[in-house]
């Protein structure tokens, strides 16, 4: 996988290049390496082999990073994560904690711009996991001390959850 095509070098597992004779590189995701990596990450949480959730959640422009939702999109599996039923979706990953610790520059906790608490939350829930707690670290981007304050809460927060 991977190799060198137009002075580029990509050497990344999970894609493939191409080179037609010209300076265009074209990289296209290898699936088949892609489905293997998100088929042992399903049988990991759908076996009920791990108790807790932990998820690392940067703001990208009010939302949650692209690479997330993708990965959202391969975890939501139909008989596999959840399943449907006569009264809806039923998640199967239930009996789960969640643990999100939540960065980010500016100040949006309990704002109309924090649109990515809820939709994780509802994504988790969807799943089965129900009972999800947010560790917040804001205000990272607004000073030194904001991000020094913020950062010495959230560890403190860990630190209270791990004793």
């Amino acid at each position: 996988m991977g190799g060198k095509c137009g002075g580029a070098s990509v050497s990344a597992a999970a894609l493939d290049t191409e080179c037609n004779g010209s300076d265009i590189t074209v990289i296209t995701a290898n699936v088949e390496y892609i489905n293997r990596q998100h088929e042992a990450l399903l049988g990991w949480l759908s076996k009920q082999t791990a108790d807790v959730v932990v998820l690392g959640l940067p703001m990208y422009n009010f939302g949650v990073p692209s690479s997330l939702k993708a990965y959202f999109d391969h975890v939501a599996r139909a008989g596999v994560t959840f399943r449907y039923t006569a009264q809806g979706p039923q998640g199967l990953l239930t009996g789960k904690k969640g643990y999100v610790l939540a960065t980010r520059g500016g100040f949006y906790r309990g704002t109309s711009r924090d649109s990515q608490s809820s939709y994780v939350r509802d994504f988790f829930a969807f799943l089965g996991i129900d009972d999800v707690e947010f560790i917040y670290a804001e205000g990272l981007a607004v000073s030194p001390d904001k991000r020094d304050t913020a950062l010495d809460a959230a560890n403190s927060s860990i630190a209270q959850l791990a004793a």
